[in-house]
């Protein structure tokens, strides 16, 4: 698949997040006003927070998508990293604004209407975001979008906080104790700022140039090693993500007598095996003469 045609289906995928995220929001705040539930009303302030998420992912994946221009030579990838970080932090907030509803109902306990119906809405609404997120995180993941894998998370956790809540609120129905149904609220509500924070922390591995993959960084060496046929060496390996792209660098040792030519036509060979393996990297090789000392991760290439 060419890099435009991925391009072109994140943004489709960021866009209809826009009007999914509204009727899921619509039917889950629905399942409250029919029931008065506290951990249903706790469901519906998560999906506002997803309706936000949306918009944020959308607007912030067609601003990393770009080219490259003289203020940003390398790119605006980076820009899906900080819509991550405030998903996140999204993410919790929505969290303790269930804790303040759920905290306050704990004092006033209600008996649920018409609970069959509500969670019969909410049973739908669920099963909306299961289908949606598990779209997004595995092309978020494949195409290397860290908003789009970002929003799947989120809107992965309100899924959980769905089957709680549903799970929960039958409970209550069925025993009777309406205290379960705030109780549960705050339950859930610590697992949605967990979740909160493993997106946060993520993208902040992302702002800070973490290395790829372990998995990536062998396919990398075993790429290099099947193709710096000619040259003696391979050392200062550094690989980073930056959203879509990942960035690889590494210096190339060649016999001191050999020509221009050939040591280019080395990095070349070399660029072109990279990129096979992580489509749409950049490459930057440094060609050093035999006598430079080597330091840093090697390779160690073929004959």
């Amino acid at each position: 698949m060419m890099v435009g045609t991925q391009d072109n289906l994140v943004q489709r995928l960021a866009f209809w997040g826009i009007p999914l995220a509204f009727g899921v929001m619509g039917l889950k705040l629905l399942a409250w006003w029919l029931t008065g539930s506290v951990a249903l009303l706790s469901d519906g302030l998560e999906s506002t927070v997803n309706v936000i998420a949306a918009f944020i992912a959308y607007f912030v994946i067609r601003y990393a998508q770009k080219p490259a221009d003289d203020d940003h030579p390398y790119g605006h990838h980076k820009a899906e990293y900080l819509s991550a970080v405030v998903e996140g932090v999204l993410i919790v907030v929505a969290a303790l604004l269930i804790i303040n509803e759920a905290a306050a109902a704990l004092a006033d306990p209600q008996v649920l209407n018409a609970p069959a119906l509500g969670l019969a809405i909410n049973f739908v609404a669920g099963l909306i975001n299961l289908i949606w997120a598990r779209t997004l995180i595995r092309v978020g993941k494949s195409h290397r979008s860290p908003a789009l894998a970002a929003d799947g998370h989120h809107i992965m956790s309100d899924v959980v906080t769905s089957i709680g809540v549903l799970v929960g609120l039958v409970l209550v129905v069925i025993t009777g104790y309406a205290i379960l149904d705030p109780l549960l609220a705050i339950l859930v509500a610590c697992n949605i700022i967990f979740q909160g924070w493993k997106v946060i922390s993520t993208s902040v591995d992302g702002l800070m140039d973490k290395a790829v993959e372990v998995s990536d960084v062998e396919a990398i060496k075993k790429a290099i090693a099947e193709n710096a046929e000619g040259s003696l060496g391979v050392h200062y390996l550094r690989t980073r993500r930056g959203g879509a792209v990942t960035f690889v660098a590494f210096d190339l040792v060649v016999p001191a007598d050999m020509t221009v030519v050939e040591a280019h036509q080395i990095c070349d060979r070399l660029e072109a095996a990279v990129k096979a393996v992580l489509p749409g990297g950049r490459v930057t090789i440094h060609v050093e003469p035999e006598s430079e000392e080597a330091h840093g991760v090697g390779v160690a290439v073929k004959g």
